[in-house]
């Protein structure tokens, strides 16, 4: 079964964050961050999708959710699309 990693951005005057996570439905977890129902650290912000990727496996994606959370780098330059 096909899992996705994904990067979510979310900007608060100055504040610009990142999120990273793994999934097997898309557009329902993103609904979920953006309801409070996510993960903690989501909760009271309104999130928007920066960057998917598509991944074979679920093991796969887990793997790679751990490697984009750090790549700081990444994750800055994503994170640049929300500032204006």
């Amino acid at each position: 079964m096909p899992g996705y990693v994904y990067v979510l951005g979310s900007r608060r005057r100055r504040d610009c964050r990142t999120y990273v996570g793994w999934t097997l439905d898309l557009e329902r977890r993103l609904e979920q961050h953006n309801s409070g129902t996510g993960a903690k650290s989501t909760r009271g912000r309104d999130w928007v999708l920066l960057y998917a990727e598509r991944c074979e496996t679920r093991l796969e994606a887990m793997s790679r959710e751990w490697h984009l959370k750090r790549d700081r780098k990444f994750r800055s330059l994503l994170a640049g699309a929300l500032r204006p």
